[in-house]
């Protein structure tokens, strides 16, 4: 699941894919209100290196927000 805007303010974390059906929710609220936001799965505990490098990532590229679900 990967719906990202050009510059994301707010970055929606899942751990699964299936945390998209609660997460959801989160995406539909951001894009009511018009907030930039990109919505990914990535895996603390499968791919914790990945995980690090696009929060770094889009940290440096001005995302002000983390929302986490797993």
């Amino acid at each position: 699941m990967t719906c990202c805007s050009d510059k994301p303010l707010v970055v929606v974390l899942m751990g699964s894919a299936s945390d998209w059906e609660t997460m959801v929710r989160t995406h539909k609220m951001l894009d009511e209100f018009g907030v930039p936001h990109c919505c990914k799965v990535l895996s603390a505990h499968r791919t914790p290196d990945l995980l690090t490098d696009f929060v770094r990532e889009a940290d440096q590229n001005g995302t002000e927000v983390f929302i986490a679900g797993a």
